[in-house]
């Protein structure tokens, strides 16, 4: 009987920790993507600026 109620509780244990890193995962992904929008915004400022200047 522990060992059914041990091996029951390391598998709810086991399936929060997976949840956990999902939700991580998923806040790294966002980061990740607003990160590269402001890379390429940068670098669409940086080339408006340029051609303002060119003229």
């Amino acid at each position: 009987m522990n060992n059914r109620i041990f091996k029951l509780s390391f598998f709810a244990m086991l399936l929060s920790l997976v949840t956990g890193c999902e939700v991580i995962g998923d806040i790294f992904q966002a980061g990740m993507w607003v990160g590269i929008i402001i890379v390429v915004a940068v670098i669409a400022l940086i080339l408006w600026l340029i051609s303002k200047f060119r003229r």
